[in-house]
This record gives structure tokens, sequence and C-alpha cells, in this order.
């Protein structure tokens, strides 16, 4: 929309809101007229986003000023006859479409070269609840919603240091989404801090219509043949002020619920809340734990793959793992068919009502594991194998670093059929280059992030 300036005329003005709005057409669109102190005015909001009791109050106190009390001007009137908190004067409609369809309530007064902003909105939001992807034993119970202003807040009741800046972006020349840009000034890297202020101030996305996800992908550019996650996300207010403590930067997008943590190392995608809940010796043994069995969901498959097909390399004490049940299907194939069918029972879990989950898991077990072994399908000891690379995933609380090092096995999985021992090791310094390569947003190694 071009530039233009309120005038002076109530005509003027809501002829102008009328024909850049559907006022007429959108049902949500409200405008109300009202005579205050004796001058015509018009109220523009939108339906589900404004407080009716306190429009009700204020038009109550509007309706109390006599014309002698009516001040000169916008900035007067909202100083001495609204009494409200948060009060802005808007002089371009620029900037009264985008509070207005924020949920602002903007009022005309014939007369006033400006518009009076009244910011009363509140916006449908569910409970504060604990997420149900990352949960802790001990600590704290609530998580982000999707309204900005909640998650702001759970951060500041648990930082209560005037160092927490909470700088406010907006994003998306359609979508106009907020953005919040996180950060403790005494603690914070600076040089990363201009890249990402500058990144915001120049993203030119048409929308955020992935809210954070299409954020993060306007702010840096990943390379698709590298999998491997270059931000962390958290839905947890504790881990987010435990990130800010150590100097890094947290990003929250409205109506989304989690939080995304500038700069990340693959050390710190491995991290879950427990480990800051803990002595320091169990949280050490859960990291080691979780490192160990996240080794093993990448490594374990295919070097099992790799001793079957050089039988004579396995010691006499390891023999019980050879497989003696023959079956039609080659190895590599009953671990690719299983590969893609794991991933599709998950697909289905996400898609099944809570009432038959229980019942078709029962189902889905007894037809995949029992019946597809006596069937000649499958190895039984295939399917241990992937039974515990599909658990085992669920270690560490990262949901792209899992696709990321499932890619991974794959690669490793499909080189050492190929081209055997060559293949593994082929396929084992690529994982090393693909993680040792992957720069973060400050432009630092994946494997050492340094802050201040």
């Amino acid at each position: 929309m071009e530039k233009h300036t309120v005038s002076a005329s109530l005509t003027d003005n809501t002829k102008y809101m009328n024909r850049a709005l559907p006022v007429k057409k959108s049902f949500d669109i409200i405008e109300r007229t009202l005579i205050i102190g004796g001058q015509n005015s018009a109220f523009y909001f939108i339906d589900g986003f404004t407080k009716d009791e306190i429009i009700l109050k204020l038009m109550d106190s509007f309706l109390n000023i006599s014309a002698d009390d009516m001040p000169e001007d916008a900035t007067s009137f909202s100083t001495s006859c609204i009494p409200y908190v948060e009060v802005d004067i808007l002089g371009d409609f620029d900037s009264i479409f985008k509070n207005l369809l924020s949920g602002v309530t903007c009022l005309f007064i014939d007369g006033y070269e400006a518009a009076i902003a009244i910011d009363c909105r509140t916006y449908p939001s569910r409970s504060i609840e604990e997420p149900d992807k990352d949960k802790s034993l001990r600590g704290s119970r609530d998580g982000f919603v999707e309204t900005i202003v909640f998650n702001t807040a759970l951060m500041r009741r648990r930082i209560r240091d005037p160092h927490l800046i909470m700088e406010m972006y907006e994003a998306g020349t359609s979508t106009r989404t907020d953005v919040a840009l996180c950060y403790m000034s005494d603690r914070v890297d600076r040089e990363l801090l201009t890249t990402i202020q500058n990144k915001l101030e120049e993203s030119k996305s048409q929308d955020l219509k992935m809210s954070q996800q299409s954020l993060a992908e306007a702010l840096f550019q990943r390379k698709w043949y590298n999998p491997f996650p270059k931000y962390k996300f958290t839905e947890r207010p504790d881990t987010a002020c435990a990130c800010l403590m150590e100097g890094k930067v947290i990003i929250l997008t409205d109506t989304s619920p989690s939080a995304l943590i500038l700069p990340t190392s693959i050390f710190d995608m491995i991290e879950e809340a427990n480990d800051y809940y803990f002595p320091p010796i169990t949280g050490i043994y859960l990291k080691i734990s979780r490192v160990l069995i996240t080794l093993l969901t990448v490594f374990m498959v295919p070097l099992f793959l790799l001793f079957m097909q050089n039988p004579a390399w396995i010691p006499e004490i390891f023999r019980f793992v050879l497989i003696e049940d023959t079956v039609n299907i080659p190895l590599i194939f009953q671990i690719l068919i299983l590969e893609l069918a794991i991933d599709g029972l998950r697909l289905a879990a996400l898609n099944t009502p809570s009432m038959l989950s229980t019942p078709l898991s029962v189902i889905a077990g007894i037809v995949m594991g029992e019946f597809s072994v006596e069937s000649g399908w499958f190895n039984s000891e295939i399917m241990l194998y992937m039974a515990f690379v599909s658990i085992a995933n669920y270690t560490q609380p990262n949901f792209e670093l899992g696709y990321a090092l499932k890619f991974m096995r794959l690669l490793l999985l499909i080189l050492t059929a190929i081209f055997n021992l060559p293949g593994f090791l082929t396929g084992c310094l690529i994982v090393i280059l693909c993680i040792t390569f992957n720069k973060t947003l400050s432009g630092r190694s994946y494997l050492n992030v340094k802050l201040n």
C-alpha cells in the first residue's frame, strides 16, 4: 500500500480506510462510529482480537467527555482522556493498517491529524503446559505457546536482569509476522548479533506461511546435500533462558510455540533439559550415553552388513551374530525396506486417532514382526537391529538431527553393499566431512561454537 498520511477530516480518513480495507465484505473488520466531546469519531478493530470489556469501559469514558474538555490534538487526547496503558499515535496509514490487522484498535476523531492506536487486543491461545517432545523429569512443567507476548513473559520471569534485551522485528511482506530477537547485552557475541539483525532487517521473504521454519530458511540458505541442521529449536523456556545466559541468541516468532537458538553446534544438538537438572556426574553420564547410542544408530547396522558380507572377519567369540536362516531377499534390501516401513509406521501414528493407536500398534507389531519373519521376508536379526535403531533415535531430542543421522546411515548402507570395506570407509569419511564442514550462521565450525 502506498504511503498516505492521516488528514484532519474524519470523512477523508474513513473513505480511505473503507477503500483500502474490505470493511463491507469481511465480517471481522468492524467500523464503529461514536460522538466524543461533540466531535464525530470512528473505531476500527478486528472482531475476535479485541477485549470487549475494555472497549466498553473506554467508550463509557469517552461518552462522558464534554466539548469543553476536548484537547486540541491527538497526543493531548491520548494523555488526558484515555484511561488505558498501551496507547500510541499513528500518523500514516501504513502503520495504521499494520496495527489494525494485528488486532490493535484504531480511533479516528474529526479534527485530529493522527489516529490513536489502543492496544487492547487478545489472541486466541492454548494453556501453558509442558511440551510433549521435550519433557523433563525434575524441571518446570511450562512451555512456549503460539503467542509471542506470553513467550517473552515466560523468559522475563526467569531472567530479571536489565541486560536482557528483546527487540521486535517484522518479517514477511504479506504476513508481517512479529519476530522477537532476545539476547543478553553483556554476554552476547556482538558480531553474531549484528549479523542476525542485518539479516532480519534485510529479509525479503514474501511471507512466513510456515512460521519459524520459513524464517530460518530466509536467514540462512542451507546446502541441500548436507542434512545436518543448523538450528536448534526448543519449546522449553528454561532451556531458552539457559542458552541466553551462555551468550546465545534466541529468536521467537509469533504463532510458533518454539524458540530458535543461535549459534548451534553438534554438541548443543544432543543436549536436553534433563542434563541441567541432575548433578554433574549424572548429566555427564547421560550425555555420554546419548552420544554412544547416537553413534550406534548410525554405524551398527552398516557394520553388521559389512561383517555379514565378510564372515571370515568375525572372531570366534562373536560367531553367534552370523545369520543362519536364509531368505529370498538380500540383506541390503531387507534393511532398506524396513527403513521405509519404520517411517511409514511413524507417519501412520501421527494421523491415527488416539483411541485406535494402541490396538493398531499391536496389530502392526505382530504383522511386521512375527509374521514377516515366519513368511520368509526378513531375518529375525535384521528385525532386532532395526527395532533398536528406531527406538534409539528417540534418545536425542532433535527431530532434524535424527533424520540427518538416518540419511547418513542409508548412505553407509548403500556404499557398503556396493563397494564392501572401501565403501564403508568412504561413507564414514563423508559423514565426518558433512559434520566438519557444516557451518553455523556465524560462519564458525559445526564442531566448535565460540561464545563471549
